[in-house]
């Protein structure tokens, strides 16, 4: 394949937020198109304006610009095929379905949607399906069965639609990247609307002519499309065309099984399915995505990437230039993912590994904004002691506040049981102990600690007193980086506070 040749697109409806399965697919065709130096095309297919939903498209402009896969032409970036919305090339489309019926590949029908229902009952009555097709669209009210004096006519006093007329009898060898060959019968194929009656292009007329005037070279799509792709190749036929080559990509499903991920299930998952939040138009509704709750985008696209393709090998973390010199179509699988939010957890968190400088950032603003003066030096150290522990940099406070300032609360439950004398008497020894220690680093505290009785017991109600729970790291390391002034102060709180409650 030569270098520049290749152009590929990312088609999306502006029907509301883009889910996983959207940016996925914009994600391969971006990785594809830069592998071989081609370029990535944005188009907005709104030829079904009555699904338009308020704010779509700037959702899925901000969405690919926070996931640094910005395209290179289309809406919101411009080129030499503008318009890139279906709503507006229409004059384009009617110029290719006067071809069509001139050549006799489609046909206007004026059949009204009772006559439809009727044709439906009918056949469901038989215990069959109708299919608006060769076996009996001689019988329906078409142009097909009528003189040219009664279609001029209808077509000066009815409404129509103008269908695609499809010839049976043949095994339709089709091919696709992913999935290899794929053979259809046109027998089981319906004579779809290319144009509705109120003049507007369908999605597959419009699809399959913008594609081929925009140049595009390949294809890459969801593959809920693979029922349309035979009627695509027909069209393309018909209008004497060579077709793009297809890529079906798999859908991506629930880790519970339960139904493929979609803008219609929010409320059913337990996890984010928008890259970025989404406000629901004229609701005061927020759902937020991943970048709110604190993913990185190079972690999600990672992620994201992997989830229907592997580039071989047991290595998973890539950063998107090693993406884009690795990605192959033919290494897409066939069968459908299925999406685990612990992974997605686990890509964060090996990307949060390379950002140890923003979690300095946001744990120096989180001290400062408590007025807390620390060294640097300090302040590195808690970092590297709590990284392991966190997946997001926001995270970082809540597992480190106690380096800085004493537990305004400890854990209720373990509190309860403690509430007694003999905790007392046991922290006051520890006190002592820890008083009389000459040498207060973790290596010595260990030590120490190795020769007491109940060393667990005792060790525990320390940890509630240093940090307010039975949560942290290394006991011996917090009390040396703590010192030993503080480490009893906070032991004494801690026994001040069970005196009030016994």
């Amino acid at each position: 394949m030569s270098l520049h040749s290749v152009r590929v697109r990312f088609a999306p409806s502006p029907t509301g937020p883009l889910h996983l399965g959207g940016i996925r697919t914009a994600l391969y065709n971006y990785l594809f198109a830069k592998k071989y130096g081609g370029t990535f095309i944005l188009r907005i297919e709104d030829t079904d304006r009555k699904r338009f939903v308020e704010n779509s498209e700037s959702y899925i402009l901000e969405t690919l610009k926070w996931c640094h896969i910005e395209p290179d032409e289309g809406v919101g970036y411009g080129g030499p095929f503008y318009p890139y919305y279906q709503s507006k090339r229409s004059n384009i489309y009617r110029i290719y379905i006067n071809k069509l019926l001139k050549k006799g590949y489609a046909y206007y029908a004026f059949d009204t949607n009772q006559d439809i229902d009727k044709k439906i009952k009918e056949w469901n009555h038989r215990g069959l399906v109708f299919s608006y097709n060769y076996k009996n669209r001689m019988n329906m009210n078409n142009s097909l069965t009528m003189t040219k004096e009664q279609l001029h006519d209808n077509l000066q006093s009815c409404s129509y639609v103008i269908r695609f007329k499809i010839e049976p009898g043949e095994k339709l060898k089709m091919y696709d990247i992913i999935r290899g060959n794929i053979i259809v019968n046109t027998d089981h194929l319906d004579d779809k609307i290319l144009l509705k009656s109120d003049g507007v292009a369908t999605y597959h007329l419009a699809n399959t002519i913008d594609d081929h005037i925009m140049k595009i070279t390949h294809v890459i799509r969801g593959e809920e499309w693979i029922p349309s792709m035979s009627l695509h190749l027909l069209l393309y036929r018909a209008l004497g065309w060579t077709p793009p080559h297809f890529a079906h990509l798999p859908l991506i499903l629930k880790k519970n099984g339960k139904g493929k991920i979609s803008k219609r299930n929010t409320d059913s998952s337990n996890f984010p399915i928008y890259p970025i939040q989404w406000k629901i138009p004229q609701k005061k509704i927020i759902i937020p995505g991943y970048r709110e709750l604190g993913y990185f985008p190079e972690a999600f696209v990672n992620m994201l990437a992997l989830l229907g393709w592997n580039p071989g090998g047991k290595r998973e973390i890539f950063s998107l230039r090693e993406l884009i010199n690795l990605f192959s179509l033919e290494r897409i699988t066939k069968s459908s993912v299925y999406f685990d939010i612990k992974k997605a957890n686990w890509f964060n968190k090996k990307h949060l590994n390379e950002k140890e400088e923003e979690i300095f950032s946001f744990l120096f603003k989180e001290i400062k904004t408590r007025s807390i003066l620390c060294q640097k030096d300090y302040l590195w150290k808690v970092i590297h002691l709590t990284m392991d522990r966190i997946y997001f940099v926001h995270e970082i406070w809540e597992h480190s506040f106690y380096f800085f300032i004493s537990p305004r609360f400890y854990e209720d439950n373990f509190f309860k049981k403690i509430c007694h004398d003999n905790t007392i008497i046991q922290l006051e020894n520890a006190k002592i102990l820890l008083y009389d220690m000459n040498q207060f680093t973790s290596v010595y505290l260990r030590l120490l600690f190795q020769k007491i009785k109940n060393k667990h017991q005792i060790m525990q109600l320390l940890r509630l007193a240093l940090v307010g729970s039975l949560k942290g790291i290394d006991l011996f390391i917090i009390l040396e980086m703590l010192g030993k002034e503080e480490s009893i102060r906070r032991i004494q709180k801690l026994i001040n506070q069970i005196k009030e409650k016994i």
